[in-house]
């Protein structure tokens, strides 16, 4: 089994993870900055305006196109230098996270408006790597992340078709989005544990969508096909050079349906029907304003489940990873029951340039503090290649691959400040911290645009917390990120 360093765990799930998928346009990925604000900032901005707003904007998005399309081209260079812990109380399972990783990347996502008002879309990234642990030259240099590639056509007045390879995403919070459903396995390679960002660059689902747009309410409904079985997880060192990786996002038929009502000025609920296989789950998306400066939120999903240990182990035996005998530590976790996942939080903006956004994160499946307890107990003074050992941290890497809150609690801090001691410098900060022991991921980003093509960037991770604790006891202690880039 191979371990991951944790990267896009901002989850308070804290699986391994040196490699789970790309990255979007905040920290690690910056769009073209525009004489004001960075769009990193206007993006989430975007996420947190009321419902109603949005659903305006959704119909000027999907309005016919004027000219030829757009384009958004960039090449960056990041470079990661990795800190490895020596003590942990848990011994994670070989390979161990890289020491540091080289990447130089074409990212690019165009669109072309076609006569009779088609659209067409590509999201693509192409990396050549290089890291401490990967030969050169190898297959392992050389990856392609096709993210998104499909077509849009107005059938009707307001009624739009969309088919192809589409990042479909959902939920109005920042730090966890239960309401998400594609997200599940979707995250390549990260260079930043910002779920804003992993949202953004992720692998997109072949799915067919329907939309359609009236004043005051929209209704969306998607199915996408199962093309591929599921496949074992993927780790940092057994990427494909070359392939859409459909087996993680096309491994089971799935459906979503979801509409918007406008019921006030600043009050639109959003209702969500998701089926994956043989469960289905329900989930909300609540916003509304308070005052002038305050946006609260809710974001709610519940279904029927097992608990995310019985998911993991299930899921782990399917593909081959575990072995059928492999021994199930937690024996008691078996069955299903309904399970809930929230994240309720409020942003709050200072004059113009500054914005905190604070949230509480749940999720029934999640662990314990018993479940943590046991989990330490049971791994302790192990050999990190015992079944036992390789069935705990593989309950971890399943989390983190499925994008899911590890821990039933989490609590999340996030601040922006755009514009920060001087013009066109954007600093943010995040806290991940897990409450039933107070570990925390930290993650600290700063971006300067020093001219309108160029983009240089520095960010700070730390996994803090004692030895037994979900973040302290991680194979990292945490990494710093450089990186530069030049727009097209």
């Amino acid at each position: 089994m191979r371990v991951r360093v944790l990267w896009g765990a901002v989850l308070c799930a804290a699986p391994l993870g040196a490699g789970a998928d790309a990255l979007p346009d905040p920290p690690a990925t910056p769009a073209p900055p525009p004489a004001s604000a960075p769009p990193s900032q206007e993006n989430r901005d975007l996420e947190l305006i009321p419902q109603p707003v949005q659903a305006s904007a959704a119909a000027a998005e999907k309005a016919p196109a004027t000219g030829g399309g757009t384009r958004r081209l960039y090449v960056e260079n990041a470079f990661t230098d990795n800190f490895e812990r020596e003590d942990l109380l848990v011994a994670a399972p070989p390979p161990p996270p890289y020491d540091w990783q080289e990447r130089l990347f074409l990212d690019a996502r165009q669109q072309w408006n076609a006569d009779g008002g088609a659209r067409f879309y590509l999201s693509d990234r192409l990396n050549l790597r290089a890291q401490n642990d990967i030969d050169f030259p190898s297959q392992q240099n050389l990856i392609n992340d096709l993210r998104e590639l499909y077509a849009s056509v107005e059938a009707a007045t307001r009624t739009y078709l969309d088919a192809g390879r589409i990042n479909l995403k959902s939920g109005v919070a920042l730090g966890y989005n239960p309401t998400d459903y594609f997200k599940t396995r979707a995250v390549v390679e990260p260079l930043s544990a910002d779920p804003t960002v992993l949202r953004e660059d992720r692998l997109g689902t072949v799915m067919v969508r329907a939309e359609r747009i009236w004043e005051g309410a929209t209704l969306t409904a998607a199915f996408a096909p199962k093309l591929k079985d599921p496949s074992p997880i993927y780790g940092n060192l057994d990427l494909p050079s070359f392939d859409p990786m459909l087996d993680r996002t096309n491994a089971a038929n799935r459906a979503l349906i979801k509409s918007t009502i406008n019921l006030t000025h600043d009050f639109s609920p959003e209702i969500l029907l998701y089926r994956a296989g043989g469960a289905t789950q329900l989930g909300a998306n609540l916003t509304t304003t308070v005052g002038q400066r305050v946006i609260a939120y809710l974001e709610w999903s519940g279904g029927r489940a097992p608990a995310l240990i019985a998911q993991a182990l299930s899921f782990g035996r399917e593909t081959g990873t575990l072995p059928p005998a492999t021994p199930d530590p937690f024996a008691d976790a078996a069955g299903e029951s309904f399970q809930n996942q929230l994240a309720v939080g409020a942003s709050y903006t200072v004059g113009t340039s500054v914005t905190l956004n604070l949230e509480y994160h749940g999720n029934t499946a999640g662990f314990s503090s018993a479940d943590w307890q046991r989990w330490f107990a049971l791994g302790a003074g192990r050999s990190a290649l015992d079944p036992v050992v390789l069935g705990l941290w593989y309950i971890r890497e399943y989390a983190l691959d499925q994008q899911q809150l590890l821990s039933r609690h989490a609590l999340f801090l996030r601040a922006d400040w755009v514009d920060a001691f001087v013009p066109k410098l954007e600093l943010s900060g995040l806290l991940d911290a897990d409450p039933h022991d107070g570990s925390a991921l930290v993650q600290l980003s700063a971006q300067y645009f020093p001219a309108d093509k160029w983009t240089v960037g520095g960010q700070l991770i730390g996994y803090l917390g004692p030895r037994q604790s979900n973040f302290g006891s991680l194979p990292l202690s945490g990494s710093v990120l450089l990186t530069v880039a030049r727009y097209f």
